[in-house]
């Protein structure tokens, strides 16, 4: 039986006040290499909505999108709604839910790293053969091979990112996954204003995914194991010495001591996907299905995916479409720096509930516009259209600085370390299954809701919020080894973790901002 005299999860009391170290270069490099692996999933993100919307892509593989584009009485909103190109778009993120379940056990065992290196390597691979695809079956292939790297590195990239960061910091560099992320859209959205024109542009396009992909697989190769891992399995001395150069001293006892004893905790447990069910981690799990979940109902990867294709459905042209989707990219990647300045100090949910406010106002702005000024087979006008805009990009905005960076960084941190690679893969499905069914269900529901596809993810936007706010503690501060305790001391989740056997829990550790009511 898994825990031991160490209590139902995690380490057995609290060490956080004796934590040393500062941040040092070590730690900054490593998190900037690291998060790289971000970049492949973003540049995908941004580069498939402007792929679907170039003319020579759709008239090579889907030649019926082609013609119904060209045909002036197709009404707006339904003029791109094709399954087989949304199977392009989509396979991508049903293989990479595959994949992250796949990259749990390697994760677990062989290291962050090398779970990394696959993500890499399959990316690569993909790059490739959507650059050379010949039909829509090599293509596909290509999409599978990205799906499956994009798997390995959303499941190992922000596990490591939480594992190296000090606990003080944890919240801004486990963030620059998500700039990565976002710098990863934009410079996709940049390369597709240089190829448009071009006959064999969207080959380049897609075939320029092998650089991130390349830079993600020597980041892995050189960059350092995380102590955590190491210390799993069985590698304690050199664990240590990975600590003492990533916090700049000597003196890690207590963070070293926290390591051990949740080793030892997860050495016992020898299936974590069948352990993370028992009702001791019932708020972890909850966490790891509804996170992933509701940053993708926020309806922030329709825009992004199908940016130019909602611009041109909205009546810009196809210049003013890239232009406009290429200004949603370049927000959403300064936006997260908002985050990173603030989420160690405002703390998860402060950000998480006003991101979420602002969301829910542009969308249902947005609705309104398009309800009353925007037909079938209207173009809007230019005041309307600018103002359409400036509300996407506030919608933008809010989810660089909330759901956007913090829909990662969250699931990372809050799992004991017996579960963590089960927890994250989870994490990783559950946000790739949504991400796959809204890519493919979105340009049917664009055609069926038209505007009111806006006030669908409204809806969800204040769903979540309403769970944030009820059910999400404070994470600021706590150390990842001791995550366990902030459910025990919320108004909620205290009723279903269990404390019997877990030992004298001390109280001389202040959970800056932990909210035990609502």
């Amino acid at each position: 039986m898994a825990g031991g005299s160490f209590g139902p999860a995690g380490v057995a009391k609290e060490r956080a006040q004796q934590y040393k170290g500062k941040l040092t270069s070590y730690v900054i490099i490593a998190c900037t290499v690291a998060a790289v692996g971000g970049s492949i999933f973003g540049y995908d993100v941004g580069i498939s909505g402007g792929v679907t919307s170039m003319d020579t892509f759709l008239e090579k593989f889907f030649p019926t999108v082609f013609v119904k584009k060209t045909q002036a009485h197709e009404s707006n909103y339904c003029k791109y709604d094709s399954q087989g190109l949304a199977a392009f778009t989509s396979s991508l993120y049903l293989a990479g839910l595959v994949a992250s379940l796949m990259a749990s056990p390697v994760t677990r065992k062989f290291g962050r790293r090398t779970s990394i290196i696959c993500g890499g390597l399959s990316f690569l691979t993909g790059a490739t053969l959507n650059a050379a695809a010949m039909n829509l079956a090599m293509l596909l292939l290509g999409r599978i091979m990205l799906g499956v790297g994009i798997g390995f590195g959303n499941q190992a990239v922000p596990l490591y990112l939480s594992e190296i960061a000090p606990t003080h910091l944890r919240g801004g560099l486990n963030m620059m996954f998500q700039v990565a992320t976002t710098f990863g859209i934009f410079i996709a959205n940049m390369i597709n204003f240089g190829t448009q024109k071009l006959n064999w542009g969207w080959r380049l396009s897609l075939g320029l995914a092998a650089v991130p992909a390349l830079l993600m697989t020597v980041g892995g190769i050189l960059l350092p194991e995380t102590p955590n891992s190491l210390i799993e399995q069985g590698k304690k001395e050199k664990g240590r010495e990975i600590l003492e150069k990533l916090r700049g001293t000597k003196n890690v006892d207590a963070e070293f001591e926290d390591m051990i004893e949740a080793s030892e905790l997860s050495n016992v447990i020898k299936n974590p996907f069948r352990n993370i069910l028992e009702k001791r981690y019932r708020p972890e799990l909850v966490m790891a299905i509804c996170m992933p979940m509701f940053q993708i109902l926020t309806g922030i990867n329709s825009i992004l995916f199908y940016a130019p294709v909602l611009f041109q459905s909205m009546g810009f042209g196809g210049n003013a479409s890239l232009y406009s989707s290429a200004l949603t990219g370049a927000v959403l990647a300064s936006s997260t720096f908002i985050s990173i300045a603030t989420v160690d100090k405002l703390g998860r949910r402060a950000l998480l509930i006003s991101g979420g406010i602002q969301m829910i106002t542009c969308q249902v702005i947005v609705a309104i516009i398009l309800g009353v000024k925007f037909g079938n087979h209207q173009e809007l006008s230019k005041g309307f259209s600018i103002l359409v805009v400036v509300m996407i990009c506030l919608f933008v905005l809010a989810f660089g600085w909330s759901w956007g960076p913090l829909g990662w960084t969250v699931p990372s941190e809050i799992f004991p370390l017996e579960i963590r690679s089960a927890g994250q893969s989870i994490t990783v499905a559950v946000n790739l299954l949504f991400t796959f069914i809204i890519a493919q269900a979105f340009l049917a529901l664009l055609c069926a809701f038209k505007f009111g596809i806006f006030l669908f993810f409204a809806g969800w936007i204040t769903i979540m919020t309403i769970f944030v706010y009820f059910f999400l503690p404070e994470t600021k501060g706590v150390p990842i080894e001791e995550m366990v305790f902030i459910w025990k001391k919320h108004w909620f989740w205290k009723k279903l973790v269990p404390t019997k056997g877990e030992g004298e829990i001390s109280n001389s550790v202040e959970l800056d901002g932990n909210v035990t009511e609502p």
